[in-house]
């Protein structure tokens, strides 16, 4: 593992207690930044704090419980880590779901209401929320995960692909009007990898997805929080407003 100097950065990873995020939240705490799981789920948040505890510092871990589709509840969550681990230096936003799998012409109306609210209108809050620290501090980096399918667009998951493709759109809008300060804000638009949240999906989707991947496999965790740590790194002070494709060979653009 490469070695990226992230001591003295506090980070809030939305998402964390599971699957991309946790694997990320580990990562960040390996090369020594603190960091708050945000998550709805209070058991998997206590879990998460457990694991990561035993693997390095346990004071560096702290565990928040957020709805990120309620903004008062964000709000909130930032006080409280603010408060217990420091100003917030670097964020994560990984918190998504799959939401269902139906054509248009037959998507549920509420399970698109819901995939939009979590997935979108949870990434616009959170950016929201902790932005203006970072630039009264005139120091940050924002990485929001989106997916291949927000650039590509599945079938049966119009709601998923859409709702990732306004998370590209946002990154690039924040990204620039950011540009004056130093805060980097990126995109990741990952393939499918191997995380709770296939479990909502068919296994033909599944299948279909995997098919499209010119490497044949799964996205590992491992490999995007590897990206993720460079990105959130003061190493990174110019690139802003970009994607970053981590498909395996899928993305064509």
């Amino acid at each position: 593992m490469n070695k990226i100097d992230l001591n003295g950065q506090v980070a809030v990873i939305t998402g964390g207690a599971r699957g991309l995020g946790f694997g990320t939240a580990s990562r960040l705490l390996g090369s020594g930044a603190k960091v708050a799981i945000w998550d709805r789920d209070i058991d998997a948040i206590k879990a998460a704090q457990e694991l990561l505890g035993k693997e390095h510092k346990a004071t560096d871990v702290a565990g928040v419980q957020v709805d990120v589709t309620d903004y008062a509840s964000v709000e909130a969550a930032l006080a409280k880590t603010e408060s217990t681990i420091g100003p917030v230096s670097i964020l994560v936003n990984s918190a998504g779901i799959a939401g269902a799998s139906a054509e248009v012409t037959e998507f549920p109306l509420d399970a698109w209401d819901e995939v939009i609210s979590i997935n979108l209108t949870g990434t616009f809050y959170v950016n929201r929320a902790l932005v203006p620290g970072m630039k009264a501090r005139n120091y940050g980096r924002i990485v929001n995960i989106a997916s291949i399918a927000g650039k590509e667009g599945n079938p049966t998951a119009s709601g998923y692909s859409a709702s990732k493709a306004g998370v590209i759109g946002l990154t690039k809008s924040l990204g620039k009007e950011l540009a004056g300060y130093d805060i980097a804000v990126n995109a990741i638009t990952p393939a499918v990898a191997n995380t709770p949240i296939l479990d909502k999906v068919p296994q033909e989707f599944i299948d279909f997805m995997l098919s499209k991947v010119p490497r044949a496999r799964f996205l590992e965790v491992e490999e995007l929080a590897s990206m993720v740590c460079w990105l959130v790194s003061a190493e990174n002070s110019f690139t802003t407003a970009a994607v970053f494709d981590l498909s395996g060979g899928r993305a064509t653009y």
